[in-house]
């Protein structure tokens, strides 16, 4: 069968002619016609360039030629993103690989990295995902096959299309990266006024290398927790950290999590800490034991108001923390059901009737009611098992012996149920 009419089917693989199994890509290309159709991703600054050109008038005639030119344009991009970012992360990214990559001390040892490293570096760096550095050196192999064994070897139509779809969608249809400086986030947490953050400075964050994005995370969580700070500082760093929270990589925030320890040592937790933690999506890194102890505090503090509803007034500020505090799924699994059934006791009240409330059937926390109905819609997965068991508990049951008071424990039961 002619290669151009090949059928290739998106997520499986072809075998070629030397028995090495190529994966596909999930891309829709059913002929090699159809391939300058991937090359409209290209970012518009490297459309412009000749080479990409090139590539076009050479892919119908010669497409190892094109795989070698589009491969080397990708790697291009890559060694100018990482002098973008600087020498400095570079060599730090350097020193951190395992195992360590060639030291960078300067721009020309950006340049004289060989290819298998540069893609490794752009990995490290975070230019590259896990699965884009792994795909970006199946092309490499693929280039040094078609690079050193013209008369043995030619790209077939799996090479071609893994080639084009791997270079382009891994970098050159992502746009060049601006480096986000650390002063810049400075100057924003200490205006005066209302702060906001726009959308491109939220995509530079989202793409900086870890080390940058571990030293602002530093910068904004040490600014929430000072003492010295003025408070509208420490409250923007914090509302920062909340935007911030969802494009900081996992790494970044394990690292800012050990650092946050050493600070930390055998001190017990505060408010403040656990706050700022969950702001910046700490606290799942932070000592299993400080976070029980420092939440079995909050169960004696909501035991020591009582869940009956005359202290109404103290139930809104100490469960509002808890929505601060990263709602119920950050509560260990050994507390959890002691400050649910808390919460659940002090939603379904007891029964009234009498006195000022003669004609309202339960007595209930209204200051608490819409609190705990918001923190179980938002972790009904996590708790639904422990709200399930509450049915069979003692207390609630005699409580819910009164139909109207079982009428607000079943719609908590629906809540979590939904």
């Amino acid at each position: 069968m002619d290669e151009r009419e090949i059928q290739f089917v998106p997520g499986e693989g072809k075998l070629s002619e030397e028995g090495v199994v190529v994966v596909a890509t999930s891309v829709a290309v059913t002929t090699i016609d159809e391939v300058p159709g991937l090359m409209q991703r290209i970012r518009p600054d490297w459309q412009a360039k000749k080479l990409i050109e090139r590539v076009r008038r050479i892919l119908p005639v010669d497409p190892s030629s094109a795989c070698q030119r589009l491969f080397n344009a990708a790697i291009r991009d890559l060694k100018d993103k990482i002098l973008i970012v600087g020498v400095g992360i570079a060599g730090e990214a350097a020193r951190a690989a395992n195992p360590k990559l060639p030291p960078i001390q300067n721009a020309e040892d950006v340049e004289h990295y060989t290819t298998s490293n540069l893609i490794k570096l752009a990995y490290r760096i975070g230019l590259l995902n896990r699965a884009e550095w792994r795909k970006m050196t199946r092309v490499y192999d693929i280039r040094k096959d078609l690079e050193h064994e013209d008369f043995e070897y030619e790209a077939a139509f799996e090479d071609v299309v893994y080639t084009f779809a791997t270079c382009i969608d891994a970098v050159l249809s992502k746009d060049p990266i601006t480096l986000i400086e650390v002063h810049e986030v400075k100057q924003i947490i200490e205006a005066s006024g209302p702060i906001t953050l726009d959308t491109r400075l939220l995509a530079d964050f989202g793409q900086a290398p870890d080390q940058r994005q571990q030293e602002i995370v530093q910068v904004l969580v040490s600014t929430a927790l000072s003492n010295s700070e003025a408070d509208v500082v420490r409250e923007n760093a914090y509302l920062v950290l909340q935007e911030l929270r969802d494009l900081t990589r996992n790494g970044v925030r394990l690292a800012v999590a050990k650092l946050l320890l050493d600070r930390l040592g055998r001190a017990s937790l505060d408010e403040l800490t656990v706050r700022v933690a969950h702001a910046a999506g700490l606290l799942p890194y932070l000592h299993k034991g400080q976070r029980k102890d420092f939440f079995a505090e909050q169960l004696d503090k909501l035991n020591g108001i009582g869940h009956h509803w005359k202290p109404h007034e103290e139930h809104g500020p100490a469960l509002r923390l808890f929505e601060e505090f990263g709602g119920l799924s950050e509560i260990p699994d050994d507390i959890k059901p002691g400050i649910v059934k808390w919460m659940v006791r002090c939603y379904i009240g007891e029964p009234g009737g009498y006195g000022a409330g003669l004609n309202r059937k339960v007595f209930y926390s209204n200051r608490a009611a819409p609190i705990i109905e918001e923190l179980f819609l938002n972790s009904r997965g996590d708790i639904q098992r422990i709200v399930d068991a509450l049915q069979s508990d003692k207390d609630v049951r005699r409580s819910c012996e009164n139909e109207h008071v079982n009428r607000r424990f079943q719609d908590l039961l629906d809540i979590v149920g939904s």
